[in-house]
């Protein structure tokens, strides 16, 4: 037999080819399965000829490192047999590990089939060098190459199947079992080499008509490179191009998303509501079906921002836009138009589920929200509006569910109202006062009406409560109680609220420059003013401008308000207090305070509620009530003032109980400035000079 040897560079090129090839290999099932239609069929054929190129050129570096005593040379037609087996082969593999599943008998029949596609590929390049005579091979190393080639080709279709996804390290991977899969492969070829016996005499029959073996290894090995690198960077530049038309479609998606979704609580906005309200009014009138739109506004969310600032305000509209998605169905549309206003638009069979619903939402709402370390209780007012009978366009059942949602909070809020034909009526008033109320600061609309507080039992003057008045050009004397609740409601009671007391402490220097040096006044704030966190800065620069000693100046806080957020009045009056002012506790006896905290109040005076005046003198529980009022304030060391004083009976009672200071229609009815000036001039007891006044209305 010929003694035969190897180049070692070839060898080793060979082996180099062989791992570049299964990377290709690994690469290529990536991309096909990635892709669909004639994407994945050009992929596929791409990838076969990338594939079987690379494995036929590994193949082929390893037949030119074989070197025998005689010249060799190889067939051309069976050579390139070689490479179309290989490319064959390869593209059973590809289409092989690109299905949705692998089961083991599929694993195992590929294996075979590809196994023996690259024994034939190897052998006929083996036959290609036309030996003459013809070359003996040893049966166990023959079976032993074709087995390798199985098993290698198994171990391939594996390890591609489980890499052909995207991943953080599947590139590493990927390079890892390249080398594993090139290893297995040269094994099976210099094996399927080791087999082949060469006779003493042979002749190689393709030296003169073959191809030249000393140039073809470079051109091979040129090729090959070519060919696989130019796949890889395809397939790389495929997956750049994907990634970015990934990201545009998701920069795409979250344009959307901002487009029709609002930023903060990522509810439908009103655009997308919109859009949502219109098909179900072309549906419901295809199927001759109704609807519901449920306007939602939340009781007391502007006290919470101005208390605990807009963070938290944030935080409780995530959390509310939460409980609102969990008590709606899956087909019902919940959008948020803007700050604390939700709209939900359900299907319902009948109104009572739209009724149901509602009560639900208005349960849930009003349970306590912990925001951090704060918790915080709202409520909200709902108005319903059912298609058809309410409204037959988008606007129109709108328009109604809100004019029905202020019905519910004039109601008392925290509840639900069915929108009814009255309720637009009062909707265009409120709106147009609440239009008018906007220009009234501008345009001066606001005046001060004062009521004389006295001594007990019947003077002399001690100073007076500074009570507002709104004389419209267009609704003449407008009542506080039905403009102060949409001032509220609206956040102008700030800037009004300011205006009263510049114009309590203006006033009162005035009277002090005419003589009045001993009158004190005292003016009301409300739970929006006192949770404004410029509130002590708008005091001290009223009390500094008008030359007031802070003294005589007295701020009446409800007993509510105070206990709303207990701790955070305390800060705020506490501040006040420091300025020198004096702090009365209003309507005391109505609300539910808490004695610890009452204490530690920097307050000078409790004002008993009138509630408790009216039914003094009939033999009931208020004598008692009064009584122990009283005793509490003496306790405290605050000074005790009874309001809403109107007979003489309670004149004497209340000074017996122990009242330092009476204010009523007895003694004195609210008045202009002018007024009081004048009444003061002509008795010390302006109650003698405007005479008793039980009939006429309080404003106060």
């Amino acid at each position: 037999m010929l003694v035969s040897s190897y180049n070692s560079l070839y060898v080793l090129l060979s082996l180099i080819v062989a791992i570049l090839a299964s990377y290709t290999a690994l690469n290529m099932a990536g991309r096909v399965t990635r892709t669909q239609g004639k994407a994945s069929a050009l992929w596929l054929a791409g990838g076969s000829f990338a594939m079987g190129t690379g494995i036929w050129s590994m193949h082929f570096i390893g037949m030119l490192a074989f070197q025998l005593p005689i010249e060799l040379g190889y067939d051309l037609p069976r050579t390139g047999l070689s490479l179309v087996i290989a490319i064959a082969s390869s593209a059973f593999a590809l289409w092989l590990v690109c299905q949705k599943e692998m089961p083991l008998s599929w694993l195992l029949v590929g294996a075979v089939l590809m196994g023996i596609g690259i024994a034939a590929m190897h052998y006929t390049g083996m036959a290609a060098l036309l030996m003459n005579p013809v070359v003996e091979y040893v049966p166990s190393l023959f079976v032993l190459s074709v087995l390798i080639a199985i098993l290698a080709s198994g171990a391939a279709l594996w390890i591609a199947f489980r890499l052909r996804g995207e991943g953080k390290y599947i590139n590493r991977a990927r390079l890892c079992s390249s080398l594993v899969m090139g290893c297995a492969i040269v094994g099976m070829h210099y094996t399927g080499m080791s087999a082949a016996n060469f006779p003493l005499g042979s002749v190689c029959g393709a030296v003169n008509t073959g191809i030249d073996s000393k140039w073809l290894v470079v051109l091979v090995i040129l090729v090959t490179l070519a060919v696989c690198a130019i796949a890889l960077i395809i397939s790389m530049l495929d997956v750049r191009t994907s990634l970015l038309a990934n990201s545009l479609d998701r920069a795409n998606s979250e344009l959307v998303q901002l487009a029709l979704h609002d930023n903060l609580t990522r509810l439908p906005n009103r655009i997308l509501l919109n859009d949502r309200l219109e098909q179900a009014i072309q549906k419901a009138g295809r199927q001759k079906s109704q609807f519901a739109v449920l306007f939602m506004d939340l009781d007391g969310f502007k006290l919470v921002n101005d208390t605990y600032g807009h963070h938290t305000g944030d935080q409780l509209l995530v959390e509310v836009a939460t409980r609102i998605n969990n008590a709606k169905r899956g087909e019902d549309t919940g959008a948020r138009l803007g700050g604390d206003e939700f709209v939900l638009l359900i299907d319902l069979a009948e109104p009572e589920d739209a009724a149901a619903l509602a009560q639900r939402l208005v349960e849930d709402i009003k349970a306590p929200f912990v925001l951090g370390r704060q918790t915080v209780h709202v409520s909200t007012s709902i108005g319903i509006a059912i298609f058809p009978v309410d409204g037959h366009t988008d606007h129109e059942l709108m328009v109604n569910a809100d004019a029905a949602m202020y019905h519910a909070k004039e109601q008392g809020r925290n509840g639900y109202c069915f929108f009814e034909r009255t309720m637009n009526i009062n909707a265009h008033q409120q709106l147009q006062l609440q239009q008018d109320l906007r220009k009234a600061l501008d345009q001066n609309e606001f005046i001060l009406h004062y009521q004389p507080k006295m001594i007990a039992p019947d003077g002399p003057m001690t100073g007076v409560e500074a009570l507002l008045r709104w004389n419209s050009p267009n609704w003449g004397l407008v009542p506080p109680d039905r403009f102060l609740p949409l001032a509220e409601r609206t956040g102008l009671i700030v800037p009004i609220g300011n205006w009263v007391i510049n114009e309590a402490c203006r006033q009162m220097a005035e009277w002090h420059a005419l003589g009045k040096g001993e009158w004190s006044i005292a003016v009301n704030l409300s739970t929006v003013q006192l949770a404004n966190a410029g509130l002590v800065d708008i005091v001290r620069t009223a009390l500094q401008s008008n030359g007031l000693p802070p003294r005589f100046l007295t701020l009446e806080v409800t007993e509510s308000t105070a206990m709303r957020d207990a701790e955070a009045a305390l800060i705020v009056l506490d501040q006040l207090s420091a300025l020198g002012v004096s702090i009365s506790i209003d309507d005391f006896g109505t609300g539910y305070s808490s004695l610890l905290y009452l204490k530690r109040l920097p307050a000078n005076e409790l004002k008993i509620d009138r509630g408790f005046i009216t039914e003094l003198a009939k033999n009931n529980d208020d004598a008692a009530i009064v009584s122990a009022i009283v005793a509490l304030g003496k306790t405290l060391g605050l000074r005790i003032v009874a309001e809403g004083v109107e007979t003489s009976e309670q004149q004497e009672m209340l000074t017996e109980l122990g009242c330092d200071i009476l204010q009523g229609y007895l003694l004195g009815k609210p008045m202009s400035a002018q007024g009081m000036l004048e009444s003061f001039n002509t008795s010390s007891n302006p109650a003698a000079a405007t005479g008793p006044a039980l009939a006429v209305h309080r404003y106060d």
